[in-house]
């Protein structure tokens, strides 16, 4: 059986298993002692039993004794009149002090001194196996021996008040351990959904300070930290933003200068440069402003890649798609085909060749971008993900672009709740190129968390 994963459950569950482990320990003991009481308590009743038989055995008649015993043998008491003893002498200590009780219980004194024998032998009534029985043997006055064996009956079950009190006590326990779970993970399950919606770059729910002290103070934490976060994010972008605004001014009244520039070379170095800083500026711009804007909507994720695959192939560039049947996908679209223009256009200008593929993988798409390229060094696999990183040092449009396409690709799907990564490919000991891998969750949606409210605005 699969051990639960939620707290609650093992917060339960090991809390019903002590429960009844304790239980079960309370009910041995108890029976234990039960099992010594009744022993004794049995026993010195079958010795006095035993004695007042005896007495009377040997008050009545000779001739009588026979059917007498007869009558008074019965269920776990058999009793015999012998010339000779069955044993000649007693057993241990035991034995001695049920032989010393015998003698005490008995109204004729003349009856001789008994012998006493535990035993172990089969019963003689089917059915009282439980225990060693006793056997005594006593002489008569006139001759004779007389002879009584008790064979122990087996202890009953055990009483069903203790059952059902250990059963009680064990539902009771699992319910308020239920309680006290929940009010620990619900908050806990909050938290989690408030720190994925900050993880997402959203405005996360304002937990609801309650609870024990603890989760309080983590409640209370986390919404103030959530509100720092939302405050220095917007205010990021309403800086970039400004900048960006601000500098197309003076960019537009350098080009206008640049025109009259009379050399051609000087001329046109600037227009060259003038390009780069206004291409650049609106990549930051870009980035800046990337985050969840549209709402997700159902597309066809294979229609989607396809549609983008063939506005490249119609720009020139060397992409071939094998993409069959359909993906319905829960999705912002416009940022996925960002995402995946990206990686295209990145292995069809580094690597000659796009080949682009869709398959499904559990609960995700994936999304495979091969090339032919020279590929990138492990140890810079992850660094290349890095806002301004190119493996191409020349820093000029003409050779790369601005080192943010494959930092937009990886932050939109991870809003998504999926990834980028990129690996190797290998043909023998030479690297054959580079595989890019979109993952995409064929579902985005998520439960609200218990705990979790809506988010508020904060001002900044």
């Amino acid at each position: 059986m699969r051990w639960p994963t939620t707290l609650r459950a093992q917060f339960v569950a090991v809390v019903a298993g002590a429960v009844i482990l304790s239980n079960l320990a309370v009910i041995a003991i108890l029976e234990v002692g039960r099992e010594g009481e009744l022993q004794v308590a049995r026993r010195a009743a079958a010795v006095d039993r035993i004695s007042s038989v005896f007495d009377y055995l040997s008050t009545i008649p000779e001739e009588q004794r026979e059917s007498a015993m007869h009558t008074l043998s019965a269920n776990i008491f058999r009793y015999a009149l012998t010339d000779t003893p069955h044993f000649e002498t007693s057993g241990g200590t035991e034995e001695a002090r049920i032989a010393a009780a015998l003698v005490a219980g008995e109204a004729n004194k003349k009856l001789g001194p008994p012998r006493v024998r535990l035993t172990d032998d089969a019963p003689l009534v089917s059915g009282t196996d439980d225990g060693p029985s006793i056997e005594i043997t006593q002489p008569l006055p006139n001759g004779g021996w007389l002879w009584a064996r008790y064979d122990r009956p087996p202890l009953p079950s055990p009483a069903p008040d203790i059952l059902i009190a250990a059963a009680l006590g064990t539902l009771l326990s699992g319910v308020g351990a239920a309680w006290l779970a929940g009010r620990v993970s619900r908050p806990l399950s909050a938290l989690a959904y408030a720190s994925d919606e900050v993880a997402r770059g959203r405005i996360a729910p304002r937990l609801k300070v309650k609870g024990p002290d603890d989760i309080r103070l983590a409640a209370e934490a986390f919404n103030a930290m959530s509100d720092r976060v939302t405050r220095t994010l917007e205010s990021q972008r309403q800086l970039l933003s400004a900048v960006g605004h601000d500098l197309r001014t003076p960019l537009a009244a350098m080009r206008i200068t640049a025109e009259f520039v009379e050399d051609d070379e000087v001329r046109e170095r600037l227009a060259r440069n003038l390009e780069e800083l206004q291409s650049l500026t609106e990549a930051v711009l870009s980035a800046a402003r990337a985050g969840p804007g549209e709402e997700k909507r159902r597309v066809d994720l294979a229609a989607l890649i396809e549609s983008v695959c063939d506005d490249l192939v119609d720009l020139g560039l060397p992409v071939e798609v094998n993409i069959n049947g359909s993906a319905p996908c829960l999705c912002r679209p416009s940022e996925i085909r960002r995402a995946t223009r990206n990686l295209i256009e990145n292995a069809a200008r580094y690597g000659g060749t796009a080949r682009v593929s869709l398959v499904t993988e559990g609960d995700s798409f994936i999304v495979t971008v091969n090339d032919n390229g020279p590929g990138i060094p492990d140890d810079r696999l992850e660094e290349v993900f890095e806002p301004f990183v190119r493996l191409e040092g020349s820093r000029s449009n003409a050779t790369g672009g601005a080192g943010l396409g494959l930092t937009l690709a990886r932050s939109i799907a991870r809003e998504h709740g999926g990834d980028v990564t990129l690996e190797n490919r290998w043909a023998g000991s030479q690297v054959a190129g580079l595989r890019a891998s979109l993952r995409i969750p064929c579902e985005q949606r998520r439960p609200k968390a218990a705990g979790a409210v809506a988010p508020e605005k904060v001002a900044t």
